[in-house]
């Protein structure tokens, strides 16, 4: 994530910030312009093409802080959740905002590394949306199905999720990280699809062939194999094929956004494209770096911020995924309106 300072007093904002906590400008998330800009008193915001902006119709309901350019309509990352929780489901609701948020960060990531993102109206078939479900009435299943990624609010309460870590003997998990995981699916298929990557794939992750319900019976029963670690990032990457690329995926992204961030808050002063091979970026910059982030949460008395050993293996996966997306490197503008269009 880039470094954000507000354009009335320079002071620096995180990316969430609706307001200037120093000189109390009112703000919003410009999706063309990559940045936080001030609105004006009547809460609107006119670009250098004199095009009038309006706050997202979800401020009060999910938090969200992004412009949209029809006024009473959805963001871009809005218009890509598909279902919420009910008016009447308070607990959802006080959930929801927490997802919404992780994903609105997921967006610009992706959106950073010119990486497409297809909406359902565009593609009725396999396009991207998210299905943000309440488990308060219901059980609820964390996946992807062809485009559609189903997230579990539940997940935005700390002590469940610390619950379900502890469970699961997960040594990280977050909201974020589900999204990025889940996303790792999505873009499988349109990154890797069934053309001549896919002999590659299957060299460093195994035949995605394989029953998958099988191999959740088997992971589930017999947990993973006693040596995992010398060839996967997680327990959860032994389970099948799908799961090895998704978790990649969502380590890929886990990596290089620190890093960037780092990077914009002058923690490392090395530029990551000047890096030809990922592998060279992780081991020159990312393990030094986690070590050190480590050493600071230790110090807070904190877990690790970064729990995980990168094995060779693991990093010949990581390469792969990077190689994926650098075709889409040169970042396309989000759409205007807020449709769902491919960025």
């Amino acid at each position: 994530m880039k470094a954000f300072s507000c354009r009335i007093c320079d002071s620096p904002l995180f990316f969430e910030n609706s307001t200037c906590v120093t000189c109390g400008a009112v703000l919003a998330y410009s999706c063309p312009e990559h940045d936080i800009v001030p609105l004006e008193e009547d809460g609107t915001y006119v670009d250098a093409d004199d095009v009038r902006w309006y706050r997202c119709a979800n401020l009060e309901l999910s938090d969200c802080t992004w412009l949209t350019d029809v006024e009473g309509g959805q963001c871009f990352s809005c218009d890509l959740t598909r279902t919420r929780p009910n008016d009447a489901d308070a607990k959802g609701l006080s959930q929801f905002g927490v997802a919404e948020a992780a994903k609105r960060r997921l967006v610009v990531e992706l959106d950073a590394r010119g990486l497409p993102i297809v909406g359902r109206e565009e593609d009725p078939e396999g396009g991207l949306c998210f299905d943000l479900l309440s488990s308060v009435a219901e059980n609820v299943v964390i996946g992807h199905d062809n485009g559609v990624i189903t997230i579990d609010l539940a997940e935005g309460d700390d002590a469940h999720r610390a619950k379900v870590q502890a469970q699961l003997d997960e040594p990280y998990r977050t909201m974020l990280g589900h999204f990025r995981h889940e996303v790792g699916h999505y873009y499988e298929g349109v990154l890797v699809g069934d053309g001549p990557l896919r002999a590659d794939y299957r060299a460093l992750f195994g035949d995605e062939s394989v029953d998958y319900q099988e191999q959740i019976d088997r992971h589930y029963a017999e947990g993973p194999p006693q040596d995992w670690a010398e060839s996967y990032i997680s327990t959860y990457a032994t389970m099948h094929p799908f799961e090895d690329f998704a978790e990649t995926f969502a380590h890929w992204m886990h990596i290089s956004e620190t890093i960037d961030s780092a990077r914009a808050q002058a923690l490392v002063t090395v530029d990551p494209d000047a890096f030809s091979l990922f592998a060279d970026l992780v081991n020159g910059v990312w393990v030094p770096l986690s070590v050190a982030l480590n050493q600071i949460n230790r110090a807070m008395g904190r877990d690790d911020l970064y729990p995980f050993v990168i094995a060779p293996p693991v990093l010949d996966k990581l390469e792969f995924v990077a190689a994926l997306t650098r075709p889409h490197a040169a970042a396309s503008q989000p759409p205007a309106s807020g449709a769902n269009l491919a960025l």
